[in-house]
């Protein structure tokens, strides 16, 4: 008995210093799920269609400002060749990606848009996207649809912003920003971070 007590002993010591000389590994992934024909749930972090929407969104409880950093500006080759491309602002292109992903390319909102810039399945299918999920396909398309809307509008970018949230239609009817909380927040946001990036 004092034997197998010793042995516990010496594995939990054992263990303590694992945990204090090893890197923590973190554990953490958005979760999505998918309830397919015959009603049974899937779940997993890595969706692989767009049935799938976001269930929980888990991030880390603390990051290093060069994760951070490295999180921000991983993809500013493709902002920039997307910039070039169509003639879209490097900085208003990351503000809208800040906003509408926080720069995850594996996000899905509860309204089923998709990736970095958070396009909806049927401007997917309008821009001709064949993988919404790769971080090149989304930038491009989506930076295409905004350049749209920008002609739409005739340059306000208020309005283009807008109609990339609410829907073109919408702005339409309102001929200016809807009075709609949602879009009014996310057009001062946008606006925001578009004055940050264009700073540095």
């Amino acid at each position: 008995m004092i034997r197998v007590i010793i042995k516990l002993l010496f594995i939990g010591i054992f263990c303590s210093a694992l945990v204090v000389f090893t890197d923590p590994v973190p554990l953490y992934a958005d979760i999505y799920v998918h309830m397919d024909s015959e009603g049974v749930l899937h779940f997993t972090n890595a969706p692989t269609s767009s049935n799938y929407k976001l269930f929980i969104r888990e991030k880390p409880s603390m990051s290093s400002n060069s994760d951070v950093t490295d999180r921000t500006n991983r993809y500013d080759d493709l902002i920039t060749e997307a910039s070039k491309s169509h003639g879209v602002s490097f900085s208003l292109l990351k503000a809208l990606i800040k906003i509408e992903s926080d720069f995850n390319p594996r996000a899905i909102s509860s309204a089923g848009a998709i990736g970095l810039m958070q396009i909806m399945p049927e401007n997917i299918r309008a821009l001709n996207i064949k993988d919404p999920f790769d971080p090149w396909e989304n930038i491009m398309g989506g930076t295409r649809y905004l350049k749209q809307l920008i002609g739409r509008f005739n340059g306000k970018l208020p309005m283009a912003l807008a109609a990339y949230n609410a829907g073109p239609n919408i702005v339409d009817r309102y001929k200016r920003i809807p009075p709609f909380k949602e879009t009014e927040n996310y057009v001062e946001k946008v606006m925001k971070y578009y004055s940050i990036f264009k700073e540095r």
